[in-house]
C-alpha cells in the first residue's frame, strides 16, 4: 500500500513506535517526493508513505480500515499498552465484526487502524 501524506515524520513515528514496524528503506528528493517504506523484514509486504510540496487530500469512510495482526500475545499486549501510554483514544469501529475482534485507533492522517489478535498462534 502506498499513500501520500503531509505528515511524513508523524507517520514514521506512529507506525514504528506504536505498531512496531521497521524502516525498510527511504528516499529523499525523488522527482520532488520524499518517502519511507515500513514493514517487517520477514514479511513480503510493506507500507509506503510519500510527501511532496503538494498537500495530501484524503477521502475515506468509516469502513476503510487497515488491519494489523500481531503474531504473539506479548506483541498484541505491548501494542495496546503503547496506544494507551501515548494517549491514543480507542474508537468504536462501524463494522460489528471489528468491535468484537479488534481495537481501533486513528493514524496521524485520520485513517482507521485495527489491531486484531485473530492470527496469534496458540502454543
Amino acid at each position: 500500500m502506498a499513500r501520500h501524506t503531509s505528515r511524513l515524520p508523524e507517520m514514521r513515528e506512529f507506525y514504528t513506535e506504536v505498531l512496531e514496524l521497521e524502516v525498510l528503506g527511504n528516499f529523499i528528493g525523488h522527482n520532488g517526493y520524499d518517502g519511507i517504506f515500513l514493514g517487517k523484514k520477514e514479511s513480503d509486504w510493506h507500507l509506503e508513505f510519500t510527501q511532496s510540496s503538494e498537500k495530501a487530500v484524503h477521502t475515506f469512510d468509516e469502513d476503510d480500515v487497515l488491519v494489523f495482526y500481531p503474531i504473539s500475545h506479548a506483541e498484541h499486549e505491548r501494542i495496546l499498552d503503547k496506544i494507551h501510554q501515548m494517549g491514543f483514544t480507542l474508537m468504536a469501529p462501524k463494522n460489528p465484526y471489528w468491535k468484537i475482534n479488534g481495537r481501533m485507533i486513528l493514524d496521524p492522517d485520520g485513517f482507521r487502524i485495527i489491531i486484531s489478535p485473530l492470527r496469534i498462534k496458540h502454543a
